[in-house]
């Protein structure tokens, strides 16, 4: 299974600019096990979900003292929980959370500084499930920090010119990281970053010029890339879709152009090898009237809708790879669930005569990012 790809917080767009996370829920990389802050007002607590199993359950980790309501949650493969906390504004701690008997253990990791007007962020969960990575924001650079999973505590592991937003792992073993970079005055542009190589980075998305292109999501499986840029209607941000290592242009499909309502995908089926046409995503839609949930293939030109499960953790799911989509929710009668949705069957494919043009030129640096082992689509 594949979890929910969660953005971090991100320049110019409807993210939560203190946690990071468009929802309290982050779900492993395998979809084993996830994490949320539980509890209310000043009662909150680490919560940790288990998945993987034939009924979903909930294990609280409550310390001595209530979470802060902006402490940042990780969890990992092993069922532990990072737990990120901002100390005097500037100080951010690390440590994690993991049940013992009755009682919650704490392993504290260290602190990373973020001085002056720099602000630190965790980024999503590293493919391998043990790792876990965190980026300090400052108005010239981005600071990659390793922050659990390494031998001394938190390490930095690379920094990155310019502001950096975003973050995308490219591959299953963790060293490509896609981030969404703003040079100086310019334009917001994805690039991969090779952890290996010291932060190394290249272009990956360069749409127009003077577009924002940002990357949503990636399927390393199928090498599917769900895009937000203003390439195709400057000044107001479009849904496309394209191909890591592909010449195939972008497309902008106009099902997923809705009217007074924001569509953001958050998770990709998994096990398409090289087959991205076929892969189901899910889409959360936000309208004045609340969430509910989209599923769609780049192979369709139809946008399915489904309401979403009562107390639905909005902008939280994943894929089985059998195409069974998977909701987490929690109500007063079921505090810990996980509705599993049929989607809309697809209807057959349209003539190809109809099928829609690309509005852009191809993202001429895909081809150039670091991952030269991906096969160019038909």
């Amino acid at each position: 299974m594949t979890a929910c790809a969660i953005e971090t917080a991100a320049e110019d767009d409807d993210r939560d600019r203190d946690t990071g996370w468009p929802t309290g829920f982050t779900i492993t990389a395998n979809g084993a096990y996830a994490a949320r802050l539980a509890g209310a007002g000043n009662a909150l607590y680490v919560e940790r979900w288990t998945l993987d199993g034939p009924e979903p359950y909930a294990v609280p980790l409550p310390l001595d003292q209530p979470e802060e309501p902006g402490t940042r949650l990780l969890p990992l493969a092993d069922g532990r929980v990072l737990v990120a906390r901002r100390v005097d504004g500037r100080r951010n701690t690390f440590s994690l959370l993991y049940p013992t008997g009755p009682a919650t253990g704490e392993l504290q990791l260290g602190a990373v500084e973020a001085p002056g007007s720099e602000h630190l962020v965790l980024l999503p969960p590293a493919p391998d499930g043990i790792r876990a990575y965190a980026m300090c924001v400052g108005p010239d650079t981005t600071t990659l920090w390793l922050v659990a999973g390494g031998a001394f505590g938190p390490e930095r592991v690379a920094e990155v010119e310019g502001r950096c937003s975003g973050g995308v792992w490219l591959d299953r073993a963790g060293r490509i990281l896609a981030l969404d970079r703003r040079l100086d005055d310019g334009p917001v542009k994805a690039v991969a970053v090779d952890l290996e190589r010291g932060g190394e980075a290249t272009p990956l998305l360069q749409i127009t010029e003077d577009s924002d292109d940002r990357l949503l999501l990636a399927d390393p499986d199928s090498g599917l890339l769900l895009i937000r840029s203003d390439a195709p209607s400057p000044g107001h941000d479009r849904l496309g879709w394209g191909v890591l290592g592909s010449l195939l242009p972008v497309r902008f499909p106009e099902c997923l152009r809705l009217d007074d309502a924001a569509v953001t995908p958050f998770a990709v089926q998994p096990g398409q090898v090289l087959m991205p046409e076929s892969c189901a995503v899910a889409l959360r839609i936000d309208a004045a009237g609340g969430s509910w949930v989209g599923t769609w293939q780049p192979s369709s030109r139809r946008l399915g809708q489904l309401a979403a499960p009562a107390g639905w953790l909005a902008g939280a799911g994943l894929w089985t790879a059998g195409g069974l989509l998977r909701l987490p929710y929690a109500t007063a009668e079921v505090p810990c669930g996980l509705a599993d949705v049929e989607p809309p069957p697809e209807p057959a494919p349209e003539p190809a005569v109809t099928a829609e043009e690309p509005r852009v030129c191809r993202p001429v640096p895909l081809q150039q990012a670091p991952l030269t082992d991906r096969r160019p689509a038909g």
